[in-house]
């Protein structure tokens, strides 16, 4: 007879070893401005995670040379299950005349963060590891209805050796159903013709790829209005009437939330810990001698464009000061002449009063 040992027991304990801890999930988003990036993530995790930035002042700025990480931070919880959630974004990314490797930053981003982890693991005390190595990548593509950019293409290709990346079509209501699907296969096709390789969810129940879903078609919304059907969703309105975030004919938003929270959270942080970490660890062991850190990349042109600014910044600064504390040497010199001539004169006009003095003290 055999005696159950328990064994059946353990995923309880790893529930409970997680729940007491909590977990972190880092999810960045790429994609040109205005394509709803914001609203999104919002959206997703049904409430205000990160602002919105004020359209007036973004067009009033100058525009962004180089492409910027910017981090928001929060804490959700849901039945006293705690998430650290970080959001990655990339302000600045597809927005210039000439694009040319605007991926660099986020790709050095990506790997700055494996670097980190990876020095942190090399140390004698490893118990309190700061980690924000990226787990899902959120690439945003321009609803054109035709096929992918060569930007979004190399983008791509850079961005996939190094982190879980999902392609999300933005603003799927602005194209209707044949129209999205045949852009789905477009770009799948570019992608197969690439050789880029996204992430393939698997089914967890058997461990095979999930039926064809890639690219997701997302619409994004805070505001809540009335369907035909008069229930509360969130929507767009238009015409005809509501475009519904949760409506799986007109869009994949639920499928990509229950993918990113619900099914596959854990497969995207172990897939990342166990395949692009272990990667990146794996080539640095191999390539480098011991303590030898990691050489950023100098070749950038944004990057080099400017620095070339800022020494140009910094030469036409200096100069406006060396003419400054010339003029002002001038100035004292001259200052110093008229002084000491004045002293002269005074000392002069001492000596003569003192040989008037002399000559009246002879007379007398």
């Amino acid at each position: 007879m055999v005696t159950n040992l328990g064994l059946v027991n353990l995923p309880n304990q790893q529930y409970r070893l997680l729940a007491k801890k909590g977990a972190t999930f880092t999810i960045m988003v790429v994609g040109e401005s205005g394509l709803g990036k914001t609203t999104f993530i919002n959206t997703l995790f049904a409430t205000s995670v990160k602002t919105h930035s004020d359209d007036q002042l973004r067009h009033e700025q100058p525009v962004r040379k180089t492409v910027e990480i910017s981090i928001t931070r929060a804490e959700l919880e849901e039945k006293g299950f705690k998430l650290r959630l970080n959001i990655i974004d990339t302000p600045g990314f597809g927005d210039n005349v000439n694009n040319t490797n605007a991926w660099e930053p986020i790709v050095d981003f990506i790997d700055d963060q494996h670097e980190a982890y990876m020095q942190q693991e090399n140390q004698p005390d490893r118990k309190a590891k700061y980690d924000m190595r990226v787990h899902a990548c959120l690439y945003f593509i321009r609803p054109t209805g035709h096929s992918l950019k060569p930007l979004d293409i190399e983008a791509l290709r850079a961005l996939a050796t190094r982190v879980n990346v999902i392609p999300v079509i933005a603003k799927a209501d602005t194209l209707d159903a044949d129209e999205m699907q045949l852009f789905k296969e477009h770009i799948r096709s570019v992608l197969d013709s690439q050789n880029i390789t996204v992430y393939q969810p698997l089914d967890l129940s058997n461990g095979q790829p999930l039926p064809e879903q890639l690219p997701y078609s997302v619409i994004g919304s805070e505001k809540m209005l009335q369907n035909e059907h008069g229930q509360e969703v969130r929507g767009r309105q238009y015409s005809w009437g509501v475009a519904e975030v949760e409506n799986e004919d007109h869009c994949d938003f639920k499928k990509l939330r229950n993918l990113l929270v619900r099914t596959h959270m854990l497969d995207l942080v172990h897939s990342t810990d166990e395949l692009h970490y272990g990667a990146y660890r794996s080539q640095a062991i191999t390539t480098r001698q011991p303590g030898e850190t990691r050489n950023r990349s100098q070749v950038n042109p944004q990057y080099k464009e400017e620095e070339q600014a800022l020494r140009r910044a910094f030469t036409e600064q200096v100069n406006v000061e060396v003419s400054r504390f010339n003029k002002w040497e001038h100035n004292l010199i001259a200052e110093r002449d008229r002084l000491n001539k004045d002293l002269e004169d005074t000392h002069a006009a001492i000596r003569k009063l003192q040989i008037e003095v002399d000559q009246l003290a002879g007379r007398a």
